[in-house]
């Protein structure tokens, strides 16, 4: 049986007023982990800087990055943050990583070669993995060379990275070099043909990867579709009826989580469509915490 969590996201626009007090809001609910995205231009607090907070506020709550950007980072400073915070705070540490930002405006925030983005993430992963899963690491690749690195005490529990991403060569990256994989703007199907996909890819590497660690992220808008996520929806997904990806009521979301878990997925980012986060979070308890196992 696959083990069922859900954790949420805050409101798009959450500031760090309205943010620091969320994390013990949240453990006092029974919420299972709160999970961070990397908006630069927005009021939202920094991913690394709000997990330090968070789990530090907290005896219980994991918290994750939903995602942050990989490339155009040095896995050796994103490893020390990691190995930090895991150290701080065993087992509740959970890093997802992506490509590229999602708001174009901020790809130029994270520098890489022209042309070569993906290339310079398959290679800050496989170095990033070795830096969490090795006591000393030398590397020499075609982006990144490092000399017998130390970073100090690795956590007694291995420290997964999971992946983001839709297409088919981010599919096959996080079976070839992931713990786990969170989607977004998936319906059930696609969400198991995308897990199918990393199946393959991990057992063609010769990896695997285990069952419970597909995820999916889902936002629930109950008071009407907001412009911008059916914008963005529209745009990530042409031609999908905006209702298969969004859930418009408490209801439909929990009919979605449910054909997710069908689907094979068994992971949940539930993130709040508007800013009445109380509210939310009631609906949160009574709808979907149930589908915990």
């Amino acid at each position: 049986m696959l083990k069922i969590r859900l954790g949420v996201a805050p409101a798009t626009g959450t500031g760090p007023e309205e943010f620091a007090g969320l994390a013990q809001r949240l453990e006092e609910a029974g919420v299972d982990s709160l999970w961070l995205s990397e908006l630069i231009y927005s009021p939202e607090v920094d991913p690394m800087i709000g997990m330090t907070h968070a789990l530090a506020r907290t005896a219980k709550l994991k918290v994750g990055t939903g995602v942050a950007i990989l490339p155009g980072r040095h896995p050796v400073l994103v490893a020390k943050q990691l190995l930090t915070l895991a150290g701080l705070a065993p087992k509740r540490v959970l890093p997802v990583f992506g490509l590229r930002p999602a708001r174009k405006a901020e790809h130029d925030l994270f520098p890489v070669p022209a042309g070569r983005r993906a290339e310079v993430f398959d290679e800050s992963l496989v170095l990033l993995r070795r830096l969490l899963e090795e006591d000393e690491v030398s590397f020499d690749g075609e982006f990144f060379q490092v000399d017998r690195v130390r970073l100090g005490p690795r956590p007694a529990k291995r420290l997964d990275v999971w992946l983001g991403g839709t297409a088919p060569a981010a599919l096959t990256r996080a079976g070839r070099l992931a713990d786990g994989w969170l989607g977004s703007f998936h319906t059930p199907s696609e969400a198991r043909d995308a897990r199918i996909a990393i199946q393959k890819a991990a057992e063609e590497a010769g990896r695997e990867i285990e069952e419970d660690h597909f995820g999916l992220s889902l936002a629930v808008v109950d008071k009407g579709m907001p412009a911008e996520l059916a914008a963005v929806a529209a745009r990530r997904r042409p031609g999908v009826p905006v209702e298969d990806l969004v859930a418009t009521s408490w209801p439909e979301a929990r009919r979605l989580v449910e054909q997710h878990i069908e689907a094979g997925l068994s992971k949940f980012v539930i993130r709040p469509g508007h800013g009445d986060f109380e509210g939310f979070l009631e609906n949160f308890q009574a709808e979907l915490m149930p589908l915990q196992n």
